[in-house]
């Protein structure tokens, strides 16, 4: 799997631009979270949908953009957390053992 790191406000701006052509996922994720690492895998397993791009957020280095996120988004933070943003929207996000790559592909279809 292709993760685009984040790790700055700039490129956070810039996924919301490209939002508007290609549906975009944030997954934040603890690097001292089992329950995330174990979310991370499965979305590995599962293969890369060429149609969305996949952000990964190291929530312990970046915190303050995981905080811009949620101000921007309105979501609550959570990790790990999924975020399926297109039209500069949050559309779909989901949490701990309940993110799966079926359902954010199907999410993400609904606007492709």
């Amino acid at each position: 799997m292709n993760w685009i790191t984040l790790n700055d406000f700039n490129q956070l701006e810039q996924l919301i631009e490209t939002s508007y052509k290609q549906p975009q996922a944030i997954f934040k994720h603890s690097t001292r979270c089992s329950i995330s690492i174990m979310a991370k895998t499965r979305l590995e397993r599962s293969g890369f949908p060429e149609q969305i791009q996949f952000h990964y957020l190291d929530l312990l280095q970046y915190r303050e953009i995981s905080n811009k996120i949620a101000e921007q988004f309105g979501v609550h933070h959570q990790s790990p957390q999924i975020l399926l943003i297109k039209n500069g929207e949050c559309i779909y996000e989901e949490t701990h053992s309940a993110i799966s790559m079926d359902e954010i592909i199907e999410q993400a279809m609904k606007y492709v």
